[in-house]
């Protein structure tokens, strides 16, 4: 029988959701004429295009920055949910991208909103923004928080090699190419029915060294060649497969639901043939997918959220949707959430 919790346990979820893409588009044939000319570099024609099964991408403009991305989303979801900054009491900036090191861009928002609440950031990679939901419903529940905002604004195409010294430099940066720019806000609050019903996590830190940004901590404090993405994509690829779908796995066993329970299946996307690879490992359906990765590549920790506001108000109440996050480092997040 399908996972129901018990009606006097109490339930917290998530009661509206925006999401903001920057205006200028960029196609991946550009990207790459782009690369090519700065690089010097002889490319095979559409290679960007063909090997990622990305098409175009946002990205944020000058003057647009990741609190700007999360700011524009926050509203769009106060405004669904008909709700003001100061009807908030808990701001979690969830994300992979950040304004600056110090001070949290949790308070950058929070200046742009308006709002008074306890405000601080929550990072895990492409992982953060389910983090973020899954720490906001957690807080509600103790009784810390009465009504939380969790935000993410990703720009990690500004961490994108356009002027690679040389082929090896070029691999190395590849995975670089993929990311486009986004930003998205759910609210989170108690609910009388649904609500988030289950969450489980893996975590392989092991893997930490796969790919990333090294960039801006105590490791490498100055320096532009530590603000380039950087990794092995086929590495982090095959990681993932070596983990399995054990968590997934678990969650659908524990909640004694199948494929059909749910309305939909929403999880971080990072290339078309990425994508094509979960669906065969875990057995989804396609039609349970909600496809952005060709239109948009990979938004980082936005992808769920924006995935999620595209569906949203056609969900029904009483449909449950499972959110698959997953973050280098490396760790996979699993949420079972059903629309009240």
């Amino acid at each position: 029988m399908p996972f129901q919790p018990s009606d006097q346990r109490p339930r917290a979820g998530i009661t509206a959701v925006g999401s903001l893409l920057p205006a200028e588009v960029l196609s991946s044939d550009s990207l790459q004429r782009e690369v090519a000319l700065r690089s010097g570099l002889t490319l095979p024609p559409t290679l960007l295009r063909q090997a990622t099964g990305i098409v175009t991408r946002r990205v944020a403009g000058p003057g647009v920055y990741a609190s700007t991305l999360a700011a524009g989303a926050a509203r769009r979801a106060l405004d669904a949910a008909g709700l003001s900054p100061l009807d908030i009491d808990l701001l979690l900036f969830a994300s992979a991208s950040r304004d600056m090191v110090e001070p949290a861009t949790a308070h950058i928002v929070q200046a742009e909103l308006g709002s008074r609440a306890h405000a601080l950031d929550v990072t895990n990679a492409c992982n953060s923004f389910v983090n973020g939901v899954d720490l906001a419903r957690s807080m509600v529940l103790a009784g810390r928080a009465r009504r939380a905002l969790v935000v993410t604004g990703e720009t990690p195409s500004r961490a994108v090699r356009k002027d690679p010294a040389g082929p090896a430099e070029f691999r190395d940066g590849f995975a670089g190419y993929t990311f486009g720019d986004a930003g998205a806000a759910v609210v989170v609050e108690a609910v009388e029915r649904g609500g988030i019903l289950d969450v489980d996590t893996e975590t392989h830190s092991e893997h930490w060294e796969v790919g990333g940004i090294p960039g801006g901590g105590s490791r490498h404090p100055r320096g532009d060649e530590h603000t380039y993405f950087r990794g092995d994509g086929h590495e982090l690829r095959g990681v993932f497969e070596k983990v399995g779908t054990a968590v997934i796995d678990r969650t659908l066993h524990r909640t004694g639901m199948d494929w059909d329970g749910f309305a939909k299946v929403l999880v971080h996307q990072v290339t078309v043939p990425y994508l094509e690879r979960f669906a065969e490992l875990t057995g989804v359906p396609a039609g349970k997918l909600v496809v952005t990765v060709p239109e948009l590549g990979n938004v980082a920790s936005a992808s769920i959220g924006v995935q999620l506001d595209r569906v949203f108000t056609e969900l029904e109440p009483g449909q449950r949707v499972l959110f698959v996050g997953l973050g280098g480092g490396i760790s996979i997040t699993t949420m079972v959430w059903e629309k009240s």
